[in-house]
């Protein structure tokens, strides 16, 4: 947690450079290129969700806690726990894939190499120098390529408008429907299908498993609050760039495939930018997704290693054991992470299956912050009943929007009505959750006010 010693400037870089990854710009860019304008919401749905961090960082901060999990083994148990630490692995694989898959279709379409010959480049390189000991490095080449990927997403577009005539010359080559901000009823992006995505998106957010680490490390509350809130509104700034480049490329390139499309950010790349930032780009983009997996591999790790092996095994083992443990797990994930990237279909689908499973255990987050009453078993209730219906309403035919509402308020339901038929969590429990969430970090003479007797 940096000692809990970060100003506002490393707080917004931290959180820009932790949420803002090449693949990113490669859905977007290939979203817009099919259905215009709208496309930007594949990454503007967190528009909405940024007051809240506003308002959540300090609880996070509050919490005094390292990770989620460590949240949910006070507020739900250990075995919950568990099962959230499983969750987040696959996320993590899950995300690997994403930046892997995006970064790759991206690098071939510039360079002209095939793209599984680019995938396993990268998957080699950033397993290699993570499982040495890279995270330090990772975040480092993180920090600076990061705002890197945002400078060259932005010089796309004044080559582009240029080429086409300007914005006029970009409306006369595009039909009508690329400006408007949704698609039709019934398209894939409509306004019921970004309200899903955004509910889903705000319910999810507080379970993603780096939150709670990138959020509250700040010196105060303040800079917390200002870190998430401004690091990530720069990023939704940089999703303009990433939707002018598509639409340029629409403007320049018509007629390529669907499944296609998410090439077009590389072939704007190769056909707009001069021959030295071409190399930058690439050698951008390629270092961006390497320190962004590597960090997701090690952290990846530690959350196996000390929220389900040590647990289960116990800590009567050495440090060099655990060591070891952590290394092989590394390198599975990473395994896990590129048969993930190898077999999804496309960036974006992957991205909206993964903002639509994060309600699962979400639910349960933001009642267990806000209801005392809410028990374990509601907790397990809510996770798995959602999840049952998520999935068989899709296996019955009905739109991943319907089915996140459907399993959304499922979740919801089950929490509150299983809680109040259920025991109370112990009171010493919601002491450590809601007595320190009343007090801000510094002020630990006050914890006695709220109950709590313990230090922080």
């Amino acid at each position: 947690m940096g000692g809990r010693a970060f100003g506002k400037a490393i707080m917004i870089a931290q959180n820009l450079g932790t949420g803002t990854h090449s693949d990113q710009a490669v859905g977007v860019a290939g979203a817009a290129y099919t259905v215009g304008l709208s496309g930007i919401w594949y990454q503007w749905i967190w528009l909405f969700t940024t007051p809240f961090y506003w308002l959540l960082a300090p609880v996070f901060r509050r919490l005094r806690m390292l990770t989620t999990a460590d949240f949910f083994a006070v507020r739900y148990g250990r075995s919950y726990s568990i099962a959230y630490a499983v969750f987040c692995i696959y996320l993590f694989a899950l995300w690997q894939g994403i930046a892997i898959k995006g970064t790759a279709e991206t690098v071939a379409a510039i360079i002209g190499m095939p793209e599984w010959i680019v995938a396993a480049t990268v998957g080699i390189a950033f397993t290699l120098y993570g499982v040495a000991g890279g995270l330090v490095a990772a975040a480092i080449t993180d920090f600076v390529q990061g705002f890197l990927i945002v400078l060259l997403s932005f010089l796309v577009v004044p080559f582009g408008l240029i080429k086409v005539g300007g914005f006029a010359g970009m409306r006369h080559a595009l039909p009508p429907h690329y400006f408007a901000v949704f698609s039709p009823d019934g398209g894939e992006l409509s306004a019921f299908n970004v309200a899903m995505l955004v509910i889903s998106g705000l319910a999810g957010i507080v379970v993603q498993p780096h939150m709670m680490a990138v959020t509250a490390s700040g010196k105060t509350e303040m800079n917390c609050r200002v870190g998430w809130t401004y690091g990530n509104f720069v990023k939704r700034v940089c999703t303009i760039g990433w939707t002018l480049t598509g639409m340029l490329a629409a403007s320049l390139f018509p007629g390529i495939a669907f499944h296609d499309r998410e090439k077009v950010f590389g072939m704007a790349v190769t056909s707009l930018l001069p021959t030295g930032l071409i190399g930058l780009m690439t050698a951008s983009l390629l270092a961006t997704v390497m320190s962004t997996c590597s960090a997701f591999m090690v952290d990846g790790a530690a959350l196996f290693t000390e929220n389900i092996y040590r647990p289960i095994v116990g800590a009567d083992k050495s440090d060099a054991h655990f060591l070891k443990i952590a290394r092989i797990s590394s390198v599975a994930i990473t395994g896990l992470g590129f048969i993930i990237g190898s077999s999804m279909g496309s960036v974006i689908n992957a991205t909206v299956q993964f903002i639509s499973i994060l309600p699962f255990i979400g639910v349960a987050f933001w009642v267990g912050i806000i209801w005392p009453r809410a028990t374990r078993t509601g907790a397990w209730a809510s996770t798995i009943g959602s999840a049952a219906v998520f999935f068989i309403t899709k296996w019955r035919g009905e739109s991943n929007a319907w089915s996140s509402l459907y399993s959304i308020l499922t979740g919801l339901g089950l929490i509150i009505l299983v809680s109040l038929f259920t025991p109370k969590e112990p009171e010493e429990n919601l002491l450590r959750v809601f007595g320190y969430m009343r007090v801000p970090v510094g002020q630990e003479e006050l914890l006695p006010q709220g109950g709590v007797t313990d230090g922080a």
